[in-house]
C-alpha cells in the first residue's frame, strides 16, 4: 500500500517528459509526498517512446529522488487511473495535450479522459512548451542562415526569368533540351543557394516559363504533350532532392559547430578546474557568462536542509526548486541556476559542466586537507625540533651552572683564588649562552609573526662590526679589514648588529681550522697556528656592499648549503657543539627585512663564507 500523499506523473516519452518530471518533483517537495513516474506501454509494442528515451526519463526520476515505473495496457487513461489507485496517490500530474484544436475535436484525449474517470483522484494538468504541437507539420527551423535565404528567394524569381531572357534571345541557336538545362541548373543553383522553399517556387516558375515561352503552343499554359508533364515534375523532384541534401549539410555543419563549441567549453572547465587555484569559483563564473545566467550556485544537502558550497552573481538560488535550471551532480548536490530557462540542447554541456564543478569541489576541499595536514606536521616538526635542540642548549649551560654553584658552595672543597675565577667565568660564559639562546628565539618568533619593523638609515658597516665584535670574548681569533670610506648601507643598526654577530658567532662554533687541515701559509712547513681563524671583510659590489665572514673550517657540502639558515638546523648536531640552529635562520630574516640578502658560498683552500649584501644608501653616495 503506497503513501497516502504518494504523487503519479504520467508521462508520453515526448519532449515534454523532463519538464512534466521536474515540476511534478516541484509539487510533490511542496506537499511532502512521494513521487512516482510512470510510463504507460502500448501492448502491442509497436507504438510509444523509443528505449533509450524511457532511460533517459528513468535517470531523470532518480536523480529527482523518484521512483520510475513501467506500465502496459492499450487503453491508456485506465492504465494510468489502475496504478494510481494501486498505489494509494491521491494527485495525478498529467501534461497539457500536444494536438491541435481540430484533433481534439474529433478525440477527447487522454487527459479529458483521466479527467472524467479521475473520481476521488485528483488531476493537476501542467502546461509545457510542446503543447498542442503534435500533429501540426514538424517544419524544422531553417538551417541556412537569414541572408541566404534571402538570397534564394530573390535568386528563385531572377534565375527563371534571367534563363528565359536568355533563351528567348538565342532561340534560333539553341534548343528545346538546352533550354530544359537551363531551367534545371537554375532549379539546382537555387535550391543549394536558399533550400526547400526557394527551390519549389523555381522549380514551379521555371516549368511555367519553360512551357509558355519554349512548349507548343507557344505563348500559353496548356499541356499539349504528357513530356511536358514529366518535365515538371522531374524540375520539383530535382528541386526537392537537391534542397534537402544542402538542408540537410547544413544542419550537420551546424550540429558539427556546435559540437566544436561543446567541446572547447568542456576543455576550457577541465582546464580550470586542473590549474586555477580556486577552481570552484572560477567554474561557476565561467558557467555564467557562457549561459548568460543571472546567478549559478552549488547546493549541498546537509542535515536535512539545502547549503550553499559556492555561489557567482547576485541573488542565488537557496533551494533547487526555486532555480530557473536544477542540475542534478549527484543526489545531495545541485547545480541551481537563474537567469533564464534553457534549451535542452545545452543540457549535456551543463551537466558535463555540473560534474566539473563536482571535480572543482572535491579537488578544493581536498586541497584543504592537505594545506590544514601540511600545517599540522609541519606544526609538529617545528615543535619537535625546538624540544629537542631548546632542551638541549639549555640543559648545557644550565648543568654548567648548577656544577659550577655546587661547588663554589662546598665548603668542605678548598678552591684557589684561581679555580675561583675560572667556575664565575663558567657561570658568566653559561648565562650568556641562555642569554644568546632567549634572544634568538625571541627573534624568531618576532619573524615568523611578521612583527619585525626595521627603522632604515644609513649605516656604515664599521661601526656594526665594532658593535657585533665588542660582545665577543674571542676578538683575537677574528680579523677584521672594513674600510671607513666604503659607503653607507640603508639598515637598521640594531637589527645589523644582530645580524653580524650571530654569523661572527656561528663561524666561532663551526668554523675553527680542523687540525688536520691547518696549512703552511708562511712556506717554512710551519703551521701558523697563531693567525685568526676568522676573517671579516667588506667591499662594494655594483649598487650594494658586500660583508664576508670567511672561516677556514671543515666548510658544507653543496646539498647541504641552502638548508644553513633554516630554523633549527644545526650543522654540528653530531659534536658537541652548542646552538640551538637559529642563529643564520635570524641573520636570514633580519636582512631580508631590510631589503638585503644573505647567502653562503664557498671559502678557496676550504671552509664557508657568509656573504651579507645590503644596498647603499642613495642620498648618502651622491
Amino acid at each position: 500500500m503506497g503513501n497516502p500523499r504518494t504523487r503519479v506523473a504520467a508521462i508520453t516519452g515526448g519532449p515534454e517528459s523532463e519538464t512534466l518530471i521536474r515540476r511534478a518533483r516541484r509539487i510533490a517537495l511542496r506537499a511532502g509526498a512521494e513521487l512516482l513516474v510512470v510510463h504507460v506501454m502500448r501492448g502491442d509494442g509497436l507504438t510509444g517512446a523509443s528505449p533509450d528515451v524511457v532511460a533517459k526519463c528513468r535517470k531523470i526520476a532518480e536523480d529527482l529522488n523518484a521512483t520510475f515505473h513501467t506500465v502496459v495496457g492499450d487503453d491508456v487513461p485506465t492504465a494510468l487511473l489502475e496504478f494510481a489507485r494501486g498505489v494509494n496517490a491521491t494527485q495525478l500530474v498529467l501534461g497539457t495535450s500536444r494536438r491541435s484544436r481540430l484533433t481534439r475535436a474529433l478525440d477527447e484525449g487522454i487527459g479529458a479522459a483521466v479527467i472524467h474517470d479521475s473520481g476521488p483522484i485528483d488531476v493537476h494538468m501542467v502546461t509545457h512548451d510542446e503543447a498542442r504541437r503534435g500533429l501540426r507539420w514538424k517544419i524544422g527551423r531553417n538551417a541556412l542562415s537569414r541572408e541566404r535565404q534571402l538570397a534564394g528567394w530573390l535568386a528563385s524569381v531572377m534565375l527563371p526569368g534571367l534563363t528565359a531572357v536568355l533563351g528567348l534571345f538565342w532561340r534560333d541557336d539553341i534548343d528545346y533540351s538546352t533550354d530544359l538545362v537551363g531551367f534545371l541548373l537554375a532549379t539546382c543553383v537555387v535550391a543549394l543557394l536558399g533550400g526547400l522553399g526557394p527551390a519549389l517556387v523555381s522549380a514551379f516558375l521555371g516549368a511555367g516559363l519553360l512551357n509558355f515561352f519554349f512548349t507548343p503552343p507557344y505563348y500559353s499554359l496548356s499541356v499539349a504533350s504528357p513530356e511536358n508533364v514529366i518535365t515538371l515534375i522531374a524540375m520539383v523532384i530535382v528541386a526537392t532532392i537537391v534542397a534537402l541534401v544542402v538542408d540537410r549539410a547544413a544542419r550537420l555543419g551546424e550540429q558539427g559547430a556546435r559540437a566544436r563549441t561543446e567541446a572547447a567549453l568542456l576543455a576550457s572547465y577541465a582546464r580550470t578546474v586542473l590549474t586555477s587555484p580556486y577552481p570552484l569559483a572560477r567554474l561557476l563564473e565561467k558557467i555564467r557568462e557562457n549561459f548568460g545566467l543571472e546567478s549559478v550556485a552549488l547546493l549541498e544537502r546537509r542535515n536535512g536542509g539545502w547549503e550553499r558550497v559556492a555561489c557567482v552573481g547576485p541573488k542565488p538560488c537557496d533551494d533547487p526548486d526555486s532555480a530557473d535550471a536544477d542540475v542534478a551532480v549527484t543526489t545531495d548536490i545541485h547545480l541551481a541556476l537563474r537567469g533564464r530557462t534553457l534549451p535542452a540542447s545545452d543540457q549535456r554541456v551543463l551537466e558535463a559542466a555540473a560534474g566539473q564543478a563536482l571535480m572543482a569541489l572535491r579537488q578544493q576541499r581536498m586541497a584543504d586537507e592537505t594545506r590544514d595536514a601540511q600545517r599540522k606536521v609541519e606544526t609538529t616538526e617545528l615543535r619537535t625540533a625546538l624540544l629537542s635542540a631548546v632542551g638541549h642548549d639549555l640543559r648545557t649551560p644550565l648543568t654548567s651552572i648548577k656544577a659550577a654553584i655546587g661547588s663554589l658552595r662546598d665548603r668542605e672543597l678548598e678552591l684557589s683564588e684561581e679555580d675561583t675565577d675560572e667556575l664565575m667565568a663558567t657561570v658568566e660564559e653559561s648565562a650568556d649562552r641562555l642569554n644568546g639562546l632567549v634572544d634568538n628565539l625571541l627573534d624568531s618568533s618576532r619573524l615568523a609573526t611578521g612583527s619585525v619593523a626595521p627603522l632604515l638609515r644609513p649605516v656604515g658597516y664599521y661601526e656594526v662590526v665594532a658593535r657585533a665584535l665588542s660582545g665577543i670574548d674571542e676578538r683575537n681569533t677574528i680579523s677584521v679589514s672594513v674600510d671607513e670610506q666604503l659607503p653607507p648601507v640603508r639598515a637598521d643598526l640594531g637589527l645589523l648588529e644582530r645580524v653580524v654577530a650571530n654569523v661572527i658567532d656561528n663561524a666561532l662554533r663551526h668554523g675553527r681550522m680542523h687540525p688536520r687541515r691547518q696549512i703552511d701559509v708562511n712556506g717554512d712547513g710551519r703551521v701558523a697556528s697563531d693567525e685568526p681563524e676568522i676573517a671579516v671583510r667588506a667591499s662594494t659590489h655594483g649598487d650594494d656592499v658586500e660583508l664576508r665572514v670567511v672561516d677556514h673550517g671543515p666548510g658544507l657540502h653543496k646539498k647541504v648549503v641552502d638548508r644553513i639558515f633554516t630554523p633549527f638546523q644545526r650543522l654540528g648536531d653530531r659534536d658537541s657543539t652548542p646552538g640551538v640552529g637559529l642563529g643564520l635562520s635570524v641573520a636570514k630574516g633580519f636582512t631580508e627585512a631590510m631589503g638585503g640578502q644573505i647567502s653562503a658560498e664557498d671559502t678557496p683552500g676550504g671552509g664557508l663564507t657568509i656573504v651579507i649584501s645590503l644596498p647603499v644608501h642613495k642620498e648618502m653616495s651622491e
